[in-house]
């Protein structure tokens, strides 16, 4: 016994795939020719110095850290903490604002070990840091 259309419906899924091959293929130039951004494209480093002081006042956290704005401008800082410990019911991340003063130094008080802190300011690359 023969079955004359077992041809047709083996070659329809070879046809769909072979088709859906050649469209995606033809979609992949495209994307290839997309601008590139250039390295020199790159935020130029934030003007401060970040230093971490071990605490003395237990009310202040056993790590601190200070920031110096080495500009000759006012820098607005913005300081996100996610925190190595916290308490369950507690949220993990805190946050805080503040605008530095040229050569003047900001204190971010109450870390703790392991602490990932990220600093951000306006037209400037982040500045990331882990509390020793």
């Amino acid at each position: 016994m023969s079955y004359p259309n077992t041809r047709k419906i083996l070659m329809a899924p070879l046809a769909l795939s072979l088709a859906l091959g050649l469209t995606l293929a033809s979609a992949l130039p495209a994307r290839a020719d997309a601008p590139r951004t250039a390295l020199d494209d790159k935020a130029p480093a934030m003007p401060v110095t970040a230093t971490f002081d071990k605490g003395t006042d237990p009310n202040l956290g056993p790590y601190i850290l200070n920031l110096r704005n080495d500009s000759k401008d006012s820098l607005k800082v913005s300081v996100t903490i996610h925190l190595s410990v916290a308490f369950h019911a507690s949220r993990r991340d805190r946050t805080a604002d503040h605008a530095i003063d040229a050569g003047q130094i900001w204190t971010v008080q109450d870390l703790a070990a392991n602490d990932k802190v990220t600093v951000t300011a306006g037209g400037y690359a982040p500045l990331n840091l882990t509390v020793p």
